[in-house]
């Protein structure tokens, strides 16, 4: 089983456990930012799920029916993700401004308090897992796992924080507060994991730096003339390229067959952690002014 399987079936674990501590006691506690982080923790648990099952099927070869693989569900799982974690947050805001009109004391402060400890201990092992996964293989789905868990892990050590207060201190109004403060916290997290997979659904180009790369490859190579219409795009682990390279006319189609050959190869050693697809177009001139469409 491929090491980001094994992690999405981790995170749903902990979910479970994480869901079933902070429901009972937020629903029994009547704390607005306990039962937010329960509803979030629930949330947790149903993307986890979602994401083992997208890995799964994006790992699946290209057939006939997806010729260029299921790549794009490790994107749409990004989006889902990010969809959830900005609707739950307008959940959470929802009931804060529900408790600022009517404030409610929060009762066994002690069993909460305690819940959020052993949360943040538990939050805190699987972010360090998911982080190690994400930076070993930069898939999107982890990445977003590990960004997800870990604003739940500030937001457990805000709760905390805020229980240690009021319990001390007697003032209620910091449980909606801090209810608001994360609901705006989860929507800018979100942001970003919205973004990006939405700009991959889009087919997006590869990061400038990456072009780059290719770019110099291209200009550095000796037995080419030329070349033009560079594209790019990214669908989880894989990497579509294609571009024209230019010989010269009295070239053989067996030595431009071979060079092409030779640069598909070093093109894919730019990207060594990635299943690069590329598609090379030989031209014996230079047609980039007669075929301008194609930019």
């Amino acid at each position: 089983m491929r090491i980001e399987k094994k992690a999405t079936l981790i995170s749903s674990s902990t979910a479970a456990v994480l869901v079933t501590l902070k429901l009972v006691i937020g629903v029994m506690s009547g704390s607005i930012a306990v039962l937010a982080s329960a509803i979030d923790s629930l949330l947790d648990l149903l993307v986890s799920v979602f994401n083992y099952f997208a890995l799964h099927q994006s790992e699946r070869k290209a057939d006939e029916t997806f010729n260029f693989g299921r790549g794009k569900l490790e994107a749409l799982a990004a989006v889902i993700e990010g969809s959830i974690i900005s609707m739950s947050a307008l959940f959470i805001l929802y009931n804060a401004v529900m408790k600022f009109l009517t404030p409610r004391p929060i009762d066994y402060m002690q069993a909460s308090i305690i819940v959020m400890g052993i949360s943040i201990v538990l939050t805190g092992l699987l972010v360090l897992f998911l982080q190690y996964v994400a930076k070993k293989n930069n898939n999107l789905v982890i990445r977003a796992d590990a960004l997800h868990y870990k604003t739940d892990l500030f937001t457990n050590g805000a709760i905390l924080v805020s229980l240690l207060v009021i319990r001390y201190s007697g003032i209620e109004v910091i449980d909606p507060i801090l209810g608001v403060l994360i609901a705006v916290y989860m929507i800018w997290s979100a942001y970003p994991i919205l973004k990006e997979g939405i700009l991959m659904l889009l087919d997006v180009a590869l990061e400038r730096e990456e072009i780059e790369k290719i770019e110099n490859l291209l200009n550095a190579h000796r037995d080419i003339t030329g070349w033009h219409f560079l594209k790019t795009r990214r669908a989880g682990s894989d990497i579509f390229i294609s571009v024209h390279i230019v010989f010269t006319l009295d070239i053989s189609l067996y030595d431009a067959h071979r060079i092409s050959d030779q640069i598909e190869a070093e093109i894919k050693k730019l990207f060594a952690d990635d299943n690069v697809h590329i598609i090379i177009h030989m031209d014996p001139y230079d047609d980039s002014d007669i075929n301008e469409d194609e930019v």
